[in-house]
């Protein structure tokens, strides 16, 4: 339970922290928890579960309150706690790495994140989704711009509406399952149901398809990212999204599956366009920020069409795929979070030229862009590679679709960076990068690099897991816990 309750603990005292005790706290606090976390690692066997939390059911409402992990989710708790400590790192020359409100909103958005991660019960998962919304909107909310109560307004309805499609989900499982427990939920009866199974999964996957988000569901993204901070945006981008993947490969597949067999085309169907979609609105963007949230858009079409086609190989790509995406998504906003800082403006007409006065910086960002483009030795790389291959072998419409983006991300991406370091030069004055700044690039790097070079050491923590999804849905499994 530590996994929990120390950013829980740590959370609240920050906030009542002096002003210039805030930053080094909030690095130290974050970097405790994803040493804990590390600990967990090197004591765990991804053959098995770990229970974290095994209290005795509470009756008469079906809720067990289970906690713990398997691969699959102790992959996304550290990709949690290394991420939080990444952007506070990247936000440490910040005012707002100062601030006590937003350094204790991380951490508790930390502990709903880990809360969600580590959920075995499925009124305790639907819980923490919505307790990570607190500390996001409030985020949002102080330290966005200004003028950004239309698109909190916007942000706010499409999560509603989500959560609420959610809740009458769960409630109608409740119909099929004897409690809420995971181990119980995976193998509800629904006895040849495969209407209502579809009618219910599909409220789930509403949820899910708004927070990823799915077209046509992405249009709080934009605005969202263009008016939070720079933090605001890499943890909706690099975290909360990953909820949503992250239920569909854990929850969704391995509870619906049999109502699910009606939703995969559509929903395929729908991150194909979300793939050109995004990728050709991300083209024609000036400002560097929204450019990368449509981009956004274009890459996680990609992975939900993965996962849904229900093949090891295409969930597999997917998790590397999800950690992937995450690293390119800090190393992009903080890209244009360092040109915003400095200049303060991201559109890319009034850039260029940076690359001379800044060259430290045109070099981090010329290799944070080949990362995002998938090069060859990256993560991205063979995540999207078998991705495509996998979209192909189900049908080769798709497969074009899904192979368009590496174009696409090519174009717009090479683009963006050769308006703002190359071309004309209107930026004379342009102090070069920070020492957390070059810290987090390297970090990041390494990161991408590492399991472009070695994908196994993900897919040999998530394969039992993905394994036990398998037989399930092949009705050869019977799980107790």
């Amino acid at each position: 339970m530590e996994l929990i309750i120390l950013p829980l603990i740590l959370g609240i005292i920050a906030f009542f922290l002096p002003t210039n005790w805030v930053r080094p706290f909030g690095l130290l606090a974050s970097l405790s928890v994803l040493a804990v976390s590390i600990v967990h690692l090197m004591n765990f066997d991804p053959a098995n579960y770990v229970l974290i939390l095994n209290p005795v059911e509470v009756f008469p409402l079906g809720l067990t309150f289970k906690m713990g992990y398997d691969g699959l989710a102790l992959v996304m708790v550290l990709l949690t706690n290394a991420v939080i400590s990444i952007i506070l790192l990247a936000n440490w020359n910040r005012d707002i790495s100062s601030n006590a409100r937003f350094t204790g909103l991380v951490l508790l958005m930390q502990c709903a994140l880990l809360g969600l991660f580590t959920s075995l019960d499925g009124i305790l998962f639907y819980t923490f989704w919505e307790l990570t919304l607190i500390p996001i909107f409030l985020i949002l909310y102080w330290f966005g711009k200004q003028d950004n109560n239309r698109a909190l307004f916007k942000f706010f309805l499409y999560t509603l509406l989500g959560s609420l499609m959610m809740l009458l989900s769960f409630i109608g499982l409740a119909y099929f399952s004897p409690n809420f427990s995971y181990f119980q939920l995976v193998q509800a009866n629904f006895d040849g149901k495969a209407v209502e199974a579809a009618l219910i999964m599909g409220g789930i996957l509403f949820a899910f398809a708004v927070k990823i988000p799915l077209f046509p569901f992405h249009t709080w993204q934009a605005p969202t990212y263009t008016n939070a901070p720079m933090a605001g945006t890499m943890l909706l981008s690099a975290l909360m999204l990953k909820m949503a993947l992250y239920g569909m490969i854990k929850w969704m597949i391995p509870i619906g599956f049999e109502g699910l067999v009606y939703l995969k085309w559509p929903v395929i169907t729908l991150g194909g366009i979300g793939i050109v979609y995004g990728a050709i609105i991300a083209m024609k963007q000036k400002d560097l920020k929204t450019l990368f949230a449509y981009a956004s858009i274009s890459h996680l079409g990609l992975i939900a069409a993965g996962i849904m086609l229900f093949t090891v190989s295409a969930i597999e790509a997917s998790m590397v795929q999800i950690i992937n995406h995450s690293i390119v998504a800090v190393a992009l906003f903080l890209c244009a979070g360092i040109i915003e800082d400095r200049l303060n403006t991201r559109n890319i007409d009034d850039l260029g030229g940076i690359a001379k006065v800044a060259p430290h910086f045109g070099f981090w960002f010329a290799v944070m862009t080949f990362i995002s483009v998938s090069v060859p030795f990256t993560a991205g790389f063979i995540g999207e590679f078998i991705l495509i291959k996998e979209l192909f072998t189900a049908h080769w419409v798709i497969g074009i679709t899904a192979a368009s983006t590496l174009v696409f991300g090519a174009v717009y991406m090479l683009r963006a960076y050769q308006g703002s370091m190359f071309g004309p030069s209107k930026v004379t004055v342009f102090a070069d990068l920070t020492w957390n700044e070059y810290a987090v690039f390297g970090i990041l790097t390494v990161a991408a690099v590492g399991f472009g070079l070695y994908p196994q050491i993900i897919i040999d923590f998530i394969k039992p897991s993905i394994k036990f999804t398998q037989e399930l849905m092949a009705g050869d499994l019977t799980f107790t816990k």
